[in-house]
């Protein structure tokens, strides 16, 4: 039986991190509690921080994530099936704003690689010094993607990265899923942009609602660090994630 525990959402935060001077949200996803246990007195230390929630399987996790909306998961790689890899993804679906920390044993490559796929943020050892998790979780609330400079500095995931990256823009969406930074969700409502569509066009023609469609633009946006729809747009061009627009 699972053991989760939550703050109730009368404390939700709007997120991610920070960013109306409130504190930034925090959910522990760990099947330890010791461990758990050793993650929150390190945060609460913190005055910008709050725990608002823990869970100990994929389950919870998920269900915490979409009640909640924390700004910041930190999340086990090694969680039971389906596994941190899986859940992460689920919750990214769901939940496009929220920056998740993996948190691993070892820094194995497979594991890397597919974390960046599903969209983590960091991908950080578990013997991680409390100091260093303290200033990623900051970093990842002001919207870096740390895992990008992990990948890169190891040539053999970042080749595979980058071969996925040439088969998008080739196959399009027939190619297999793709990684961080825009998963094959936020490229589809781009693409629809770049065609002139307003988020309203967007959301009927995807059959979601116009507030999705905004929440993805909001986190497309902080994921390529630019400040409107239109710079957006020309940059996803430009690395050929998108078709350019038709007369």
């Amino acid at each position: 039986m699972s053991s989760m525990d939550y703050a109730g959402p009368e404390r939700r935060r709007p997120g991610p991190g920070g960013r109306t001077g409130e504190k930034t949200t925090i959910l522990l996803v760990d099947d330890h509690a010791l461990f758990r246990v050793g993650m929150r007195n390190i945060l609460e230390r913190e005055a910008g921080f709050e725990i608002i929630g823990e869970a100990d399987d994929t389950r919870g996790a998920f269900d915490l994530s979409v009640q909640l909306s924390p700004d910041i998961i930190l999340m086990d790689l090694s969680l039971p099936a389906p596994g941190g890899i899986e859940t992460t993804q689920r919750i990214k679906r769901e939940l496009p704003s929220a920056g998740i920390i993996v948190l691993a044993v070892s820094e194995d490559e497979d594991a890397l690689f597919d974390a960046i796929k599903a969209g983590a943020a960091a991908f950080i050892l578990k013997d991680v010094a409390p100091d260093d998790l303290v200033a990623i979780i900051h970093r990842v609330a002001g919207g870096e993607y740390l895992i990008n400079d992990k990948v890169f500095a190891k040539p053999a995931v970042a080749s595979r990265v980058l071969k996925e990256f040439r088969e998008l823009a080739i196959y399009g969406q027939e190619a297999a899923p793709i990684f961080a930074p825009l998963s094959p969700r936020e490229v589809e409502i781009l693409d629809n942009i770049a065609q002139g569509m307003t988020n309203k066009q967007v959301a009927y023609a995807l059959s979601i609602s116009e507030q999705t469609v905004k929440n993805h633009m909001s986190s497309i946006l902080r994921k390529l660090s630019v400040n409107d729809r239109t710079q957006a747009v020309v940059y996803a061009m430009r690395q050929g994630w998108i078709r350019m627009p038709e007369d």
